[in-house]
């Protein structure tokens, strides 16, 4: 039987409980799966939570990201969508040529503010923090040739509380993009005619 689903690359470089999330809420789609995980990190913890879906789960080296090997392997899964989720290096332009608006990454911060480069984990909180934001929240985009620059789908907002440390405004936006991201993915690849 042909396989007609839509199909879901992901990126990571940590943890990986986007990844999860994503993972989990495809697992059982009728119309999209998730094919292949990716990560710039052997010992991410991604790659354990990839193969506990039975997800296919590679490591890559900047060389590879770079010289072409790495996309040619992603190529051979056929995706419909790359998401970056939590994937932390720059996309190189021969991606972006291959799969053009077909690449999205979660912020966790309201863009364009607090974006650009470095500005991932608690440094993101710690600048909105210490620019006494009023709210912060995630930001869904598609991928260009800059950081954080691409063309924004989705935001969703949360409060900063006048008492938050960086860690507790993480866990509220994280709580966010575990919420709305798979939902987004979704919406993106069902809206999209192949």
């Amino acid at each position: 039987m042909a396989d007609t689903k839509k199909h879901i690359v992901l990126f990571a470089s940590g943890s990986g409980s986007n990844a999860q999330q994503i993972m989990a809420y495809f697992q059982e789609h009728p119309q999209i799966k998730v094919v292949a995980l990716f990560s710039n990190k052997p010992d991410a913890y991604a790659l354990k939570r990839a193969e506990a879906f039975q997800v296919p789960a590679f490591s890559f080296t900047r060389e590879e990201y770079k010289n072409g090997i790495l996309l040619q392997q992603v190529e051979s899964f056929n995706p419909d969508l790359l998401v970056l989720a939590g994937f932390l290096w720059l996309v190189p332009l021969d991606f972006l040529q291959a799969f053009p608006n077909k690449i999205i990454n979660i912020h966790p911060a309201l863009l364009p503010k607090f974006g650009g480069k470095g500005m991932h984990g608690l440094h993101v909180h710690q600048a909105v923090l210490e620019a006494g934001e009023k709210e912060s929240g995630i930001t869904i985009h598609y991928v260009n040739e800059h950081y954080d620059q691409g063309t924004s789908i989705y935001q969703h907002t949360c409060p900063v509380n006048p008492t938050d440390t960086p860690e507790q405004l993480a866990a509220r936006v994280l709580e966010l993009e575990h919420a709305h991201l798979p939902r987004i993915i979704e919406e993106v690849l069902l809206n999209r005619s192949r």
